[in-house]
């Protein structure tokens, strides 16, 4: 049975947020994925431009989730563990996974040498009735994939986030655990802290605000500073929620079911954080359920011809791009999806990917510049539409054959 006390909540860090706003005047930019959640990851290279939407020129305003402290905090209960879990079980910070579906997208800033970039875009969806997910890349070298799911750890049942991919080739894979609740009408707010090393290591802030989100993600930065300082900092807006309907149908998500027993997992090392080592990770992404791979296979068409040292770039959405021949900038909200690609490279393949239909978009950017210019190719096949199934593998060919007026 449920023993419950009350239990104070902890300090609020997050500090008040002004309005932003980012008006893409010029062009949609990209979505930033690879590096801002990566806790400890620091690039060797300079910092990567950011990489612009070809399509249209418009505006984007998002507006940060502000004002994460006023509110008078929620008294928390604790519980010990019922022999299963069901509904009437406690689980910490449980409504986290019902507040993070859907596409997010928003303005990111950062204190690696990468800075900020007005978008980065996840897709968060079910994979399971007690577990959520998203991945994303940035090109063949830069991805995330961070996952959110219900584990045993001692006497309770709590939630855990993983957060893991590769950067500039290197596997990082860490794990926390949820440390602070506080939920109230206006506002939520979920700490998670290193599964084992705790919040002195690394720590994530996650508050919602009606339809904004922000994340905060501090690090003491290998254990080299004696207590964390901010890494990463994600102002976004909720931007669909059809897209993941389907799979909570299909789970009726969420659930309160445990997905792994934390209770021992952590006990011989010093910190939950795995570098280059996908044998020791204790939930693979190769264990994640319900997701499978998308192969693109790219060529060149209607007497083009790759250009040499310059990039195609692969974009997936939910929802079409395009009505006929005319492009609908509202439909930009629907992204899921990108790869940037050397243009001679003719293949790319999206692993742990949310079942679905989807349209698939090709550019080459022939000038180089990072935007949509006259002279750069792009497909002519506006409506490249391809399905997966759960846990299946299909595959899609895109030409681009079509020059830009």
């Amino acid at each position: 049975m449920n023993v419950h006390a009350v239990r104070k909540k902890p300090p609020d860090v997050l500090t008040q947020s002004p309005l932003l706003s980012e008006n893409a005047t010029n062009i949609y930019h990209m979505s930033v994925l690879w590096l801002f959640i990566t806790f400890d990851y620091q690039p060797q290279s300079a910092v990567m431009k950011p990489i612009y939407f070809f399509l249209f020129t418009a505006s984007l305003f998002l507006s940060a989730c502000k004002g994460c402290k006023k509110d008078k905090p929620a008294e928390e209960p604790v519980a010990t563990e019922d022999p299963i879990p069901n509904e009437n079980t406690f689980i910490k910070g449980y409504n986290i996974l019902s507040k993070l579906t859907g596409i997010w997208n928003g303005p990111v800033s950062s204190t690696t040498p990468l800075g900020g970039y007005p978008e980065w875009i996840v897709d968060f969806r079910p994979v399971s009735a007690a577990q959520m997910c998203g991945k994303s890349e940035l090109d063949t070298a830069n991805s995330i994939f961070m996952s959110f799911f219900v584990v045993k750890n001692g006497n309770d049942y709590v939630m855990a986030f993983r957060n893991g991919g590769t950067f500039s080739s290197m596997q990082r894979v860490s794990y926390a655990v949820i440390d602070s609740v506080s939920e109230t009408a206006n506002q939520s707010f979920y700490r998670f802290v290193d599964f084992k090393a705790g919040k002195n290591r690394v720590y994530s802030d996650i508050c919602f605000r009606s339809d904004s989100l922000l994340m905060k993600v501090y690090t003491n930065h290998y254990n080299t500073q004696s207590s964390p300082t901010i890494h990463m900092n994600w102002q976004a807006k909720l931007q669909d929620l059809s897209s993941a309907a389907p799979a909570v149908s299909a789970f009726s998500f969420p659930k309160k079911q445990m997905v792994k027993d934390f209770t021992s997992t952590f006990n011989s090392v010093t910190e939950a954080i795995y570098y280059n080592n996908p044998t020791a990770d204790p939930y693979n992404e190769a264990s994640q359920p319900y997701l499978g791979k998308t192969t693109v296979n790219v060529s060149f068409g209607g007497g083009l011809t790759a250009p040499a040292g310059k990039n195609n770039t692969l974009i997936i959405t939910t929802q079409p791009l395009f009505s006929g021949m005319t492009f609908n900038p509202a439909q930009m909200k629907y992204r899921s999806r990108y790869v940037i690609l050397s243009s001679t490279n003719p293949q790319f393949t999206f692993n742990y990917m949310h079942p679905g239909t989807y349209y698939l978009y090709a550019f080459c950017d022939k000038d180089g510049n990072g935007t949509y210019s006259s002279g750069d190719y792009m497909s002519s096949n506006l409506s490249n539409t391809f399905t997966l199934s759960a846990t299946g593998q299909t595959t899609v060919n895109s030409v681009i054959d079509f020059t830009i007026p």
